[in-house]
């Protein structure tokens, strides 16, 4: 199912919006986010409307069956937006937890040479447990990295082409690829930037399994390691 939109003129930025069973929210980022720029959803392997309900928001739309994971479906958009010439991908989730409002924080530093633009958001805002998880995972993930990254699970980001191009041939399919992404743009030297973006959770379901999750992290922790003693 393909919706073609309509690029804005001289804009050669798109917002990938990665999808799951998000029928009740996805309208609303979308219609926000195409007041800036064109909007391209990964709809992987939803069981409700969602790709219907995005197609009838205007939103170019592609689907991969069955689900394979968030990484997979950014991996998806990152090769979309090569082959129409991008310069640079935004990605935001479907549920509502951000605002395509702040989508020009990004668009600004992209501007001034962010290669990898990623949206800080407030631990101390989120609900119970996630407050904490997020904060030792930062912890852990700043260690290994050998430098700050107040927030690596953000999927509020901006990408550049050459940081899209880096990252096209990850074997990460899920969560953990976002991140992947960042110590590839920090052993590659590419220009990492944050911006402070606004902590929404509403009752959001999360589809992050808790222990896979952690597993996985840990292994990431490990891998990021030993990828930035290499690089060093």
């Amino acid at each position: 199912m393909t919706a073609e939109g309509t690029d804005k003129p001289d804009q050669k930025i798109l917002v990938c919006i990665p999808a799951y069973n998000e029928v009740e929210r996805i309208t609303s980022v979308i219609t926000g986010a195409a007041q800036y720029l064109p909007v391209l959803v990964v709809d992987d392997g939803s069981q409700d409307e969602t790709a219907a309900i995005a197609f009838s928001a205007g939103a170019v739309v592609q689907q991969q069956q069955p689900n394979q994971g968030k990484g997979a479906a950014l991996l998806a958009g990152f090769r979309y937006a090569l082959e129409k010439g991008y310069d640079a991908v935004i990605t935001l989730d479907a549920d509502g937890q951000h605002d395509p409002e702040e989508i020009p924080l990004f668009i600004n530093e992209f501007d001034l040479g962010g290669d990898l633009v990623i949206g800080q958001r407030d631990f101390s805002k989120m609900p119970f447990p996630r407050n904490y998880s997020n904060t030792i995972g930062t912890w852990l993930f700043s260690w290994a990295l050998g430098r700050k990254c107040p927030d690596n699970q953000s999927g509020y980001r901006l990408h550049s082409r050459r940081m899209i191009e880096a990252a096209i041939n990850s074997t990460e399919l899920n969560f953990e690829f976002e991140v992947e992404i960042i110590v590839r743009c920090v052993t590659l030297g590419y220009a990492l930037r944050w911006v402070p973006i606004q902590t929404i959770y509403a009752g959001e379901k999360s589809h992050i399994q808790p222990l896979r999750h952690i597993r996985h992290f840990f292994r990431l922790v490990v891998k990021t390691r030993r990828m930035i003693k290499q690089a060093g």
